[in-house]
């Protein structure tokens, strides 16, 4: 079994964030690389993995939920972890306003979608037409509804790939201030400054 072994660069990633961080007075969890080779970010969602039950209980706490798809071996889903993540502004932005599911590409663990059906990860990937790692499925705040529409009409947003940080935290913020309400995500970045 080959096990990812990050690169020098990305430890000085993981450091940098850090030092960032350490230097305005704020800790840095750093991401643990798991048995299946993904990331485990210490903010993510411990879940049942059951959609509802997971987009219930953050909006129970006032938050909102996401999916993280990711896939062993991604380089982009590493450059996720080890900087946007990795930045304490960014962290916290998310940790207090998000609840974020993390799920792989390729996984067999069962999910029960918000219809009931459930579906290992890989199929429910197939019927959201999730093809690009890392990709964001960003859900509304309420799941009244929420079964009745196609799949992909579920999702306010999604984030297909790799986003640079100041980009990456737009997008969350897109989604927080609900601003899909009134446009796109580009002309949110174009008003957004």
């Amino acid at each position: 079994m080959h096990l990812f072994r990050p690169t020098r660069r990305d430890v000085l990633a993981l450091a940098s964030g850090a030092a960032l961080a350490a230097s305005r007075g704020e800790a840095v969890a750093e991401p643990a690389l798991g048995d299946d080779g993904l990331y485990h970010e210490p903010l993510f969602l411990q879940s049942f993995l059951d959609l509802r039950e997971d987009l219930g209980s953050s909006a129970a706490n006032g938050k909102r939920l996401a999916i993280m798809w990711e896939l062993r071996g991604c380089p982009y889903c590493r450059e996720t972890h080890l900087v946007n993540f990795a930045d304490a502004g960014i962290a916290t932005y998310i940790r207090d306003n998000f609840e974020v599911l993390q799920l792989n590409l390729v996984g067999s663990r069962k999910v029960t979608d918000f219809d009931r059906q459930e579906l290992s990860e890989k199929d429910l990937a197939q019927k959201y037409g999730i093809r690009f790692t890392p990709t964001f499925q960003f859900f509304p705040p309420s799941s009244s509804g929420i079964e009745k529409r196609e799949p992909i009409a579920r999702e306010v947003a999604r984030a297909p790939g790799y986003l640079k940080p100041p980009h990456f935290l737009a997008m969350f913020r897109f989604v927080r201030d609900r601003a899909y309400e009134r446009g796109s995500f580009k002309d949110f970045l174009a008003t957004s400054g």
